[in-house]
């Protein structure tokens, strides 16, 4: 059985405090990177189709976003201004006949609310409307 041997004049510690260090440095790297990515709204670029696919999907999406208006006044700011704008830069595509009004006034809780228009200039259709709920149980 052949032992390594360590042939220095004077043996040298694998954790030298310059290497603890750069190793520390990699591990805070790497929580802010994932701190990062715990406020993304989706892992990859999300392209809704149709209608069917935005009532499939969108509700977790926005359900993100509404947590994150809760705690980031600056995403908040951009949310209310252009909504359909914002997800589109945070990855979620979605077809031009979807409309999102962000509702602030006349409610205790923001509100998002998403519509579909059939023909160009016409009647909006209600898909959906979502809400933060703060709820407590036993």
């Amino acid at each position: 059985m052949n032992i390594p041997v360590n042939k220095s004049l004077v043996p040298v510690p694998r954790n030298l405090p310059a290497r603890v260090a750069a190793q520390n440095a990699r591990k805070k790297e790497k929580a802010a990177e994932q701190a990062a990515r715990d406020y993304d709204l989706v892992r990859n670029e999300t392209y809704l189709n149709d209608a069917s696919e935005v009532e499939k999907y969108l509700p977790d999406i926005l359900g993100r976003a509404l947590a994150r208006i809760w705690i980031d006044d600056q995403f908040r700011q951009r949310f209310a201004h252009s909504p359909v704008e914002t997800l589109a830069a945070y990855g979620v595509y979605l077809p031009r006949t979807i409309s999102i009004d962000f509702v602030t006034e006349g409610t205790p809780r923001p509100q998002i609310v998403v519509y579909e228009t059939k023909r160009m200039g016409l009647q909006r259709r209600r898909l959906m409307s979502l809400r933060l709920m703060m709820m407590a149980g036993q």
